[in-house]
């Protein structure tokens, strides 16, 4: 968790004011050293990062999704040339989730009746 806008005012104020160094102001204030320095440098706390896609082309995503719709995410990522994970993420920011389908396309209901033996007369 972040520390808040004013505490962080706080310490550099008392920092300059006292004329600490780092390693003594992050001492009285509870707080790495490094957190200090990069206060000093960038006093608000950074926004979530929302990068855009590189290497994953939207488009050919879709049209991979629409061609392969039961395939893994590594499955795509082997077709695409990609890792997995950059996938998954593409994915997460088209707002599409991976979920199997229950029936396999080729699977035949009479067939598998046969099998479990729901077809058999008593």
């Amino acid at each position: 968790m972040a520390y808040s806008l004013d505490f962080r005012k706080k310490a550099l104020s008392i920092r300059s004011k006292e004329k600490l160094s780092f390693a003594q102001a992050a001492k009285r204030f509870g707080v790495s050293i490094n957190s200090l320095f990069l206060w000093s440098k960038q006093i608000e706390p950074k926004q979530t990062k929302n990068r855009p896609a590189i290497k994953i082309d939207k488009e050919t995503l879709m049209g991979d999704i629409e061609e392969y719709p039961d395939a893994f995410c590594y499955e795509r990522a082997n077709r695409l040339n990609v890792i997995a994970s950059g996938i998954c993420s593409a994915m997460k920011r088209l707002k599409i989730s991976y979920k199997k389908t229950l029936n396999h396309p080729k699977a035949c209901e009479k067939k598998r009746e046969i099998f479990f033996g729901k077809d058999r007369k008593i």
